[in-house]
């Protein structure tokens, strides 16, 4: 079955992609889906504990954000700088990019930068004349969705309260919605992915199939391992979650020699197709403690080993994350869910409102 891109759209009119959080995290508003039957609730994040049952465990990223949206010092060209490769030199996205071919240059705090290499994604490869931390006087990159430039407020939203592995250029934004208070009341677990700029990339294949998705870093400790294999129940909490927890699924399987392979993930073998696009979770499979990059795309058909039921945001129109959430959910029930929170004014993306999938 072919999975076109045009079975991924749906309309949004603009005024519902929130541009500022909620004065408080926890005042959110959270749809939540019943797959076994099919049904739609409306109810608020801060209601979320009394979903619990016995031998439940929420798994949460914990990357933080970088500061890592730069101007030039006469303002004329946007640096996203995204890894350090040295003392002096980084690797970056540069907007507008014909402004920064090979040998152009750019002053940053006083610091000379050299453009050195285009790489075959656009991004640019440059050195400094001398050592600076991009970071240190950075402003955090929100989303090419929000119309604003970055606030002071920023620096502690667009970032959850539980972050401590820094990496990531894009928030887990269901981790937004969290304070410390709520966080307390749930049984959790966290695993790292740092989110890199390939979460706002289109897919430009009209068949899905075809899009490859970029690397990102993850680990998994051996408490977090423990805690998950131990589980019940375990709650994704965004769709950074999800990769991380089936791409360690899938390393499982290859040790369990398994072979065949359908959706791509580097040195792993894949999970078996579906009859229908509504994810199912296969049975008794354990993770280990691991380390190393993903680029696990997941889309219907999925089969889910580890994945039990998901907290997810709102995502765009032809997004891999609207395709990850259709392969858990059902494509059918997922947009039908999509049009009723257009219908009730429910906020969307990164700062909007979120989502329970049971």
């Amino acid at each position: 079955m072919t999975a076109r891109l045009s079975d991924y759209d749906y309309a949004l009119p603009r005024e519902l992609i929130a541009q500022r959080p909620r004065e408080r995290r926890q005042d959110s508003r959270m749809m939540v889906l019943r797959r076994a039957e099919q049904k739609i609730e409306h109810r608020q994040f801060r209601e979320l504990k009394t979903f619990l049952q016995m031998g439940d465990l929420f798994v949460l990223n914990d990357t933080r954000v970088l500061a890592a949206r730069r101007f030039s010092d006469d303002g004329a060209v946007e640096f996203l700088f995204l890894e350090r490769l040295g003392r002096t030199r980084w690797r970056c996205m540069v907007n507008p990019g014909r402004k920064m071919r090979v040998g152009a240059m750019a002053t940053i705090d006083d610091a000379c930068l050299r453009v050195e290499q285009i790489t075959t994604a656009g991004e640019r490869v440059v050195s400094f004349d001398k050592d600076l931390d991009v970071y240190a006087g950075g402003l955090m990159p929100l989303p090419p969705y929000v119309n604003r430039p970055s606030e002071e407020a920023d620096a502690a939203r667009y970032q959850t309260v539980f972050a401590r592995e820094p990496g990531a250029v894009a928030a887990p934004t269901a981790g937004l919605h969290f304070t410390s208070e709520i966080l307390s009341q749930i049984p959790h677990a966290f695993v790292t992915l740092h989110v890199g700029p390939g979460t706002f990339l289109p897919v430009r294949s009209g068949d899905v199939a075809e899009h490859r998705m970029h690397a990102e870093h993850f680990s998994i400790t051996s408490e977090a391992a423990d805690k998950i294999n131990n589980a019940q129940r375990v709650l994704a909490v965004g769709t950074t979650v999800v990769r991380v927890l089936e791409t360690a699924a899938l390393h499982s399987r290859l040790d369990a020699q398994t072979v065949g392979q359908a959706h791509r993930l580097p040195s792993a073998g894949a999970a078996p197709a579906l009859q229908e696009s509504q994810g199912v979770k296969s049975a008794g499979w354990r993770i280990k403690p691991l380390s190393g990059e993903t680029d696990l795309f997941i889309y219907p058909p999925f089969t889910f080993q580890i994945v039990d039921a998901l907290l997810t945001n709102f995502h765009l129109p032809r997004s891999t994350l609207l395709m990850l959430v259709s392969a858990f959910v059902g494509r059918e029930f997922i947009l039908r869910a999509y049009e009723e929170a257009v219908r009730n004014r429910y906020r969307f993306y990164s700062y909007g409102d979120c989502m329970l999938i049971l």
